[in-house]
């Protein structure tokens, strides 16, 4: 049952991403505010790969080759665990993984968390699960569910009014003929 809600939900959300997401908290943290920073510390490349293995410390890290991150010159470096992306010029940093985005300030100090929820109930909505360790099992347990649910659900709806149909035409036939209609017999045990 709870896997077909989060189904249910999540396919909400494929159809009408704009009204779920305005359900859902949102960041409101300013970046602008990186430029007011009191003790900005600017960062050359082996300073924020340095960052980066201070955040995954067990991950080898790749420099991508991208220099902006919302319009800021920035090092940012791909991992196993995620991406981290260090401002240049204040030290601030982001911490992004497959569905959060955390900023941090120079000192290490939490100031945001971003959760992107299309992510989120994209990996649910296909795998039945945020992680991929499961599989899509869940996912497919969950739509042969539906499926079964939705097929008795129009035999159980069809079924009496079909019948009731086949009854009032064998009642219109025996009114035209006026031939009795036979009755049924109930065996007792």
């Amino acid at each position: 049952m709870p896997w077909i809600i989060m189904i249910g939900l999540t396919g909400l959300y494929l159809n009408h991403s704009k009204l779920v997401l305005s359900w859902l908290p949102a960041s409101t943290y300013d970046e602008a505010l990186f430029d007011d920073w009191p003790n900005p510390q600017a960062m050359d490349l082996e300073a924020a790969r340095a960052v980066a293995v201070a955040v995954f410390p067990g991950d080898t890290f790749k420099v991508n080759k991208k220099t902006k991150y919302h319009k800021r010159p920035v090092h940012m470096f791909d991992g196993a665990s995620g991406r981290v992306i260090v401002a240049a010029e204040t030290g601030h940093y982001w911490v992004k993984t497959r569905f959060t985005r955390k900023t941090f300030d120079p000192e290490g100090r939490l100031l945001d968390t971003k959760i992107y929820w299309g992510s989120a109930f994209r990996a649910i909505h296909k795998r039945g699960w945020l992680t991929r360790g499961l599989g899509s099992w869940l996912a497919d347990i969950t739509a042969g569910a539906m499926v079964i649910f939705g097929l008795s659900g129009i035999f159980l709806f069809l079924v009496p009014r079909l019948r009731r149909r086949k009854n009032k035409r064998e009642q219109v036939m025996v009114k035209r003929t006026n031939v009795p209609r036979p009755k049924r017999i109930r065996l007792k045990n």
